[in-house]
């Protein structure tokens, strides 16, 4: 085994800190690969001088790594399971650029190690007849699902205000819960048109930038659940609290699309409102929002969250429709339709699905919002709050793989006080208006 361990340094370090370095290079011939780099500057700007990889010499490396680490994983096996499952994502994504045709729900466990298959209908029906006995009256459900949710849309005059409202309660709640490190920030920008409703991009240091497409008509009860999901406690807090304690653990230097990293984030950004704010989230945020001017009703916040919980049992839907393209490769006509009968959608916002779906760098990213949260929920949702709290900074500073998560949650130590410095309260965030689109992001909600 000489040959395989030569050039790496001695230890979990010195292979994390060649992950890294793999990672980057990754980069290069997976566009887009990199959610972000919260390492040095001068190390990115080394790899990116370099000539553009080989996607076999990438393979190589990915395996090289994974040998030595074999041989190592017997000091820290927690962070050996999350490099080894990450090498593993690395070299298929590898293989991909490369030209190997790889199917696509081998691909998706290979990449998440998760094996995905078709949702139940008769589960989609339940929830059908759920949400049917929430909204009450006559006519087809499509039809007064449309009007409750056009009832609860959010003038676009207000959406500035209404985010700004937003973050800062939740961002309060989050470093109560968790603890923010001191100085991090969060900037928040209006578009008007863009194919997704928002994303959080990291721009260091301690510092992101989150969009929320104005175009698309952003509902009340909706808001909160994207604030939470791209900032506070989702993304931008998880970023941020890794960047404030970075020498820890090196591996945790990048964050990569389509890995199991990137559907633990997922999943923990997809349940955070749950844990932060809890059952009542919906009364809460109306409150929030009324507190800073926005006009909303207050009478319908507890019906608006209730009608999101019922949803949230349809996202293996648009996983559904995933497989649907890219495995059994049905029409997309079939796909949309498929769409429409089971989320209550127009033809207009099921194309729009179908147009993420579509595309090459996104095409398995549903699988991280269903799946991610399939598994975390067992972890984060059940339990006293200081111990889901816990357990999510845990999820945020260590990440889990998905093997982990299915053998179920972790035995809880008694308390478990905030393991970051607390954040001053009284942030306000900075909001401006941009005209005209962006390119498409994983961030797509």
């Amino acid at each position: 085994m000489v040959a395989a361990t030569s050039g790496i340094d001695a230890g979990t370090d010195g292979i994390a800190r060649s992950y890294v370095r793999l990672a980057l290079r990754l980069d290069r011939v997976v566009p887009g690969v990199l959610d972000a780099h919260l390492g040095e500057p001068a190390e990115a700007a080394s790899v990116a001088a370099e000539p553009t990889p080989d996607p076999d010499d990438l393979i190589r490396e990915a395996d090289r790594l994974r040998a030595v680490l074999d041989h190592d994983r017997h000091r820290e096996p927690e962070r050996a399971a999350f490099l080894d499952a990450q090498l593993r994502a690395c070299r298929v994504l590898a293989e991909k650029a490369g030209g190997r045709e790889i199917g696509f729900v081998d691909e998706v466990e290979r990449c998440f190690g998760v094996r995905i298959e078709r949702g139940d209908p008769d589960r989609y029906r339940a929830a059908h007849r759920d949400l049917a006995a929430l909204l009450g009256g006559s006519g087809p459900l499509p039809e007064r699902l449309a009007a409750f949710r056009d009832g609860d849309r959010l003038p676009l005059a207000h959406l500035p205000t209404a985010l700004a409202a937003a973050t800062g309660a939740l961002r309060a709640r989050t470093a109560s819960a968790l603890g923010l490190p001191a100085g991090e920030e969060v900037s928040l920008e209006v578009v008007d048109d863009a194919p997704w409703s928002g994303f959080s991009r990291w721009i260091g240091p301690l510092r992101s930038a989150v969009a929320v497409n104005g175009g698309l008509g952003h509902r009340v009860t909706h808001l909160p659940l994207l604030v939470a999901h791209e900032a506070y406690p989702g993304h931008h807090t998880e970023h941020c609290r890794v960047a404030a304690d970075a020498a820890r653990r090196p591996e945790r230097a990048v964050f990569l699309a389509r890995t199991p990293q990137s559907l633990v984030a997922e999943g923990a950004a997809e349940l955070g409102l749950e844990v932060v704010v809890g059952a009542g989230w919906g009364r809460w945020n109306a409150e929030v929002l009324a507190a800073a001017g926005v006009p909303v009703d207050l009478a319908r916040a507890e019906l608006g969250e209730a009608v999101e919980t019922v949803m949230a049992r349809l996202a293996p839907v648009r996983q559904d429709a995933a497989l649907m393209l890219h495995a059994e490769h049905r029409p997309a006509d079939e796909v949309v339709a498929h769409l429409r009968r089971w989320l209550l959608v127009d033809e207009a916002r099921a194309r729009r699905m179908l147009e993420f779906l579509a595309h090459p760098r996104w095409r398995t990213h549903t699988t991280t919002y269903v799946e991610g949260a399939r598994l975390l929920r067992p972890w984060l949702t059940g339990a006293p709050r200081d111990v889901v709290t816990a357990r999510l900074a845990r999820v945020l500073d260590d990440p889990p793989t998905p093997g982990a998560l299915r053998g179920g949650p972790p035995t809880d130590p008694p308390s478990a006080p905030p393991t970051r410095p607390r954040a001053r309260a009284g942030w306000a965030p900075w909001l401006r208006r941009t005209v005209g689109g962006r390119s498409t992001s994983s961030g797509n909600r």
